[in-house]
């Protein structure tokens, strides 16, 4: 199988990174502990870090295939004055992002020392060296992990230029980070099971009993513990844990940090829904077919499961090189690495002018809750509650 998984918490050895070990530290630095693989979820459904989705499997290898015309392909252009060497921590999956670093390396004339591990291990990694920081630039695949590194004072203020060709809600509100590609979380489901209307308005609705054994879920995935975040800050913990227990009792199947697998699932009849992000749909689509039975649904506006949450960059305060990494920032903020997160890894586009993927209900046209997504930076508090419940 060619597919491999979307932005997971696997490490480069296909080990399971171990989550329960998120503590604060005496100087309220986050510390994450590394401990062996986590028992097998849901009749041992979690696939191995190999046999899981890439969906850039079928892209060119050159990014910049559809941005001919584009001045920002012209390192002289726009980002080639501070362009430089620099390091760059990106907890998002290099076969994800790897080719757009490379080209942007090649075209800039510059050496890119990229590191590639987890959001939340390389968040714990810039506490941990403090002002011994390597990298200049923080690549993080949601918005609370940026979120707690502004908190904790490891990210410095972005230029206005930057910051202002995304819209406010997609930025920190002091801009201490920005948002470079947009996700929506939704339910995807089986069409030869359900049609769109019969589905129901409320991720709150899936603990019914008429939903047992059949919605699956990833608690260990960080774009799920975002959703869960997000849960907390709108009904309070002792809802969001009342509902945890109620999916539990409902038997909910787990499939550990894999979205992609419970897409696969879905489309193969073994569950009906599955709460993931948008675009694992199309990513598995494309591997399996566009006949293949699944689908994506939005929750009704405000509900918590019609988060919109983004991939995010940061400048690391007091870092060397600022000026290289604030280049390659600029770079990903421009026409070229935008098409390229549209087309190839099938996100939403967060500057203006780019068209997002083909049939993808439009952001503005999705009811997020009443939330800014720095205040999903409360990890601790989520993951606390996940491992109360069992789920970590």
């Amino acid at each position: 199988m060619l597919i491999e998984e979307l932005e997971d918490f696997v490490d480069r050895n296909g080990r399971q990174i171990d989550r329960r070990g998120l503590v604060a530290a005496s100087a309220g630095a986050l510390v994450l502990a590394f401990a062996a693989p986590l028992a097998a979820a849901a009749q041992s459904s979690t696939p191995e870090a190999e046999a899981e989705a890439d969906p850039t499997a079928e892209a060119e290898a050159d990014p910049t295939a559809e941005a001919e015309g584009d001045p920002t392909a012209n390192p002289e252009a726009h980002y080639g004055e501070g362009a430089g060497d620099f390091t760059l921590y990106s907890g998002r999956n290099e076969t994800l992002v790897g080719p757009l670093v490379e080209e942007y390396a090649e075209e800039a004339g510059v050496t890119v020392d990229a590191r590639y591990g987890g959001t939340g291990e390389l968040a714990a990694t810039i506490l941990e060296e403090g002002d011994n920081i390597r990298a200049s630039l923080f690549f993080s695949q949601d918005a609370g992990a940026l979120g707690l590194l502004a908190d904790e004072g490891r990210l410095a203020a972005l230029p206005d230029e930057l910051l202002d060709r995304v819209e406010e809600r997609f930025r920190d509100p002091q801009g201490r980070w920005v948002g470079v590609s947009g996700r929506a979380r939704v339910l995807a489901y089986n069409t030869d099971i359900f049609a769109e209307e019969d589905l129901p308005a409320s991720v709150r609705d899936l603990t019914d009993p008429s939903w047992a054994g059949r919605i699956g879920w990833a608690p260990e995935n960080a774009s799920f513990q975002a959703f869960i975040t997000a849960f907390r800050l709108i009904d309070g913990d002792d809802a969001v844990r009342a509902w945890l227990e109620a999916m539990i009792a409902n038997g909910t199947v787990n499939y550990g940090d894999s979205n992609i697998a419970i897409v696969q699932a879905v489309g193969k009849g073994e569950i009906d829904a599955g709460l993931v992000n948008h675009y694992y749909v199309y990513a598995v689509r494309r591997e399996e077919g566009e006949d293949f039975p699944v689908a994506n649904h939005f929750f009704a506006a405000g509900d918590p499961g019609a988060l919109i949450n983004v991939a995010g960059i940061g400048l690391i305060e007091g870092a060397d090189n600022a000026d290289a990494a604030l280049a390659f920032a600029d770079y990903l903020l421009s026409d070229e690495a935008q098409e390229y997160f549209t087309t190839q890894t099938f996100e939403y586009p967060l500057i203006e002018g780019i068209t997002p993927p083909e049939g993808l209900v439009p952001l503005n046209e999705i009811g997020h809750p009443d939330i800014e997504l720095g205040q999903l930076a409360d990890l601790r508090s989520t993951l606390a509650l996940l491992s109360e419940v069992g789920l970590l």
